[in-house]
């Protein structure tokens, strides 16, 4: 299933939500790097400078340098706040992404963090850790680029972590995505 299909606007219905509150000014400025997220032998995110990002090869999202995440068609997926709070569509809360970690909506520690290596490790509820994988190419270049590859981690990662119910859902209907 691709990624924006899981990641973007909830339409239910027909109606799909509004993009975030401030979606047309934008929100946090960022630095898109050139980067490669190794997540394992059978997936690799690639982010590209104009800011298209691809999972296995697929365009799944692009990333603008005013913080807006949208899907291949345009659609408003989230945006990222000047604080680091990520917002989805009708301004619901898809957590916060900073430089080093991001945290789940409505959780105060961080469950991934991004370490000077490139490595990123998650954590579980109960403090457990995890490698996810490392990302190689420009994301050390500065906090900027740290926090968009981290944005991208976290969005990949959320709907990972439970793709039936991350709180980041697109698709027609009631849990049916189309292609």
């Amino acid at each position: 299933m691709s990624l924006a299909l899981i990641l973007g606007s909830t339409v239910v219905g027909g109606c799909a939500a509004p993009p975030p509150a401030h979606w047309a000014q934008g929100g946090a400025r960022v630095e898109v790097p050139a980067a490669r997220w190794v997540r394992s032998e059978t997936m690799t995110v690639d982010v590209l400078p104009n800011g298209k990002v691809t999972v296995n090869g697929e365009h799944e999202l692009t990333i603008d340098r005013a913080g807006r995440v949208y899907d291949p068609n345009g659609v408003a997926i989230a945006l990222l706040e000047p604080d680091g709070k990520l917002v989805g569509p009708g301004d619901s809360s898809l957590g916060e992404v900073g430089a080093s970690s991001a945290s789940l909506p409505n959780e105060k520690t961080a469950w991934l963090t991004l370490l000077p290596t490139g490595e990123v490790v998650r954590y579980d509820d109960l403090g457990g850790k995890a490698s996810m994988g490392a990302w190689i190419g420009q994301c050390q270049m500065t906090p900027r680029t740290r926090q968009v590859c981290l944005l991208v981690t976290h969005l990949v990662a959320t709907r990972q972590r439970n793709p039936n119910q991350t709180g980041i859902t697109f698709g027609l209907g009631v849990g049916v995505g189309l292609r």
